[in-house]
């Protein structure tokens, strides 16, 4: 049978490595020893078909049988320039500053050759990236955690580089170096039966469709509450392994209490929340899927009163109970990662919370914001708390943007601040002042 054939991975990309073993798949991997066209002589589309089907052959010609994945990536910036692997770090900061300047396509071939048959199928993905600019000091701090040499662009999504993304237009693992849903694809066309097609089978059969009150829109949800809870533990997991939760008894009583304040006038009652301070200076704050808020120290430091900390904490629930946390990783990542996160599966739970930890802790969409903008004052209002306290952090977050402090910050996971003022403003008064107009239709 096809599917009991050895997959034989020919690249060194510790990336794909961890991708394919999303497939429970097993397999081993062979270097391929050609050199890599990086030119663009027609299309971006075609060079990396060319450059994957060749590392496929080269490896395939050293075998008796098995199945060979071939895959190649490269990062398009316009006027035919490719980024490639950067040689040294002074490459490395240009072609991110590169990068950042504008939109980047990042395209993936993929080649699949049945060695004993000789039957070959080549594809390709292309996926757009838009990504949040950084200066000097962000990128060292960068480069102080990500070695960037063997990655296109050197820059990794997966990993702490996610929190520079602003916007993702396809597929999401295309970016980190090869797009899943055509691998499924050809690899079935190929007779090879791949054990994540059936999970993602299971888990569609499970859809349910329901009424989301926060949204107040008929949902289909691929994940039942319970799976959720189990989605956002694992993450909360890794959340406290990464950062220190702090113990000090009057602030964790003092967020708990306006946790349980607007939880209590919420939109969803159908699961327990849960909320930790993390002592780390990082000026931001997260939601996880299934209940779970933290709000970093260094947030905490910069609220004045109650009401402020109230917006940010109701911000955070309103994205819970409009479950944008499962959507954002489902959206960009499929229903691998999310199965391998609702299983007993060691080794392989730590890649898929890595790369949910990474997403949530990235941007979410600007309708994202807006709605949970407006359902935090909505439960700001219920729990007796004022909401012009939103209004208030949001402008001290505009005084903050403009000075030189740390990176990872919380306008940089929840941006377009002054449009957000805008709508919250609206949502307050019921009708939006002439400045909030300016703001809202603005950049």
């Amino acid at each position: 049978m096809a599917d009991m054939k050895k997959i034989v991975l020919a690249s060194r990309s510790p990336q794909r490595r961890k991708l394919l073993k999303l497939l429970g798949m097993k397999f081993s991997v062979a270097v391929s020893r050609i050199a890599e066209k990086n030119k663009v002589q027609t299309t971006c589309s075609a060079l990396v078909k060319e450059n994957a089907l060749r590392k496929a052959l080269d490896v395939a010609s050293r075998l008796k049988k098995g199945i060979v994945i071939g895959a190649d990536t490269v990062v398009y910036v316009g006027n035919k320039r490719i980024m490639g692997k950067p040689k040294n770090l002074p490459e490395a900061r240009r072609i991110l500053k590169i990068l950042f300047s504008s939109p980047q396509w990042v395209y993936t071939g993929v080649a699949i050759m049945d060695v004993a048959s000789g039957k070959k199928l080549v594809g390709y993905e292309k996926t757009r990236v838009f990504m949040l600019p950084l200066n000097d000091k962000e990128i060292a701090h960068y480069h102080a955690k990500v070695k960037p040499f063997d990655k296109a662009g050197g820059f990794d999504i997966e990993g702490w580089g996610s929190i520079f993304i602003h916007r993702i237009e396809g597929c999401y693992s295309n970016v980190i170096g090869l797009p899943m849903a055509k691998l499924c694809t050809m690899l079935k066309k190929m007779g090879v039966n791949v054990l994540s097609l059936v999970l993602m089978a299971v888990i569609l059969t499970g859809c349910s469709t329901e009424y989301n009150l926060a949204t107040q829109q008929q949902e289909t949800l691929m994940y039942t509450s319970e799976r959720e809870v189990a989605l956002g533990d694992s993450v909360a997991q890794a959340v406290e392994k990464k950062y220190e939760v702090v113990e000090e008894v009057d602030e964790n009583e003092r967020v708990k209490k306006i946790l349980d304040r607007i939880v209590e006038v919420c939109d969803r009652k159908d699961i327990l929340y849960f909320i930790h301070v993390l002592d780390d200076d990082m000026m931001n704050a997260v939601s996880l899927p299934g209940g779970y808020i933290y709000v970093f120290k260094g947030l905490m430091d910069k609220v004045d009163s109650d009401d402020q900390l109230a917006g940010v904490i109701a911000h955070e629930i309103g994205h819970i109970t409009a479950r944008h946390g499962v959507k954002k990783i489902q959206s960009a990542y499929g229903a691998i990662a999310l199965q391998v996160l609702s299983t007993e599966a060691g080794g392989d739970v730590a890649a898929g919370v890595n790369v949910a930890l990474n997403t949530l802790f990235s941007e979410y969409s600007q309708e994202d914001e807006f709605e949970a903008d407006r359902l935090a004052v909505k439960y700001m209002k219920k729990a007796g708390y004022n909401p012009e306290g939103m209004v208030e952090f949001l402008k001290k977050l505009q005084g903050e943007q403009k000075k030189d402090i740390r990176p990872y910050i919380y306008w940089k996971t929840h941006p377009n601040l002054s449009k957000r003022i805008a709508v919250v403003n609206k949502e307050i008064k019921g009708s939006m002042g002439f400045r909030d107009y300016l703001n809202l239709i603005g950049e």
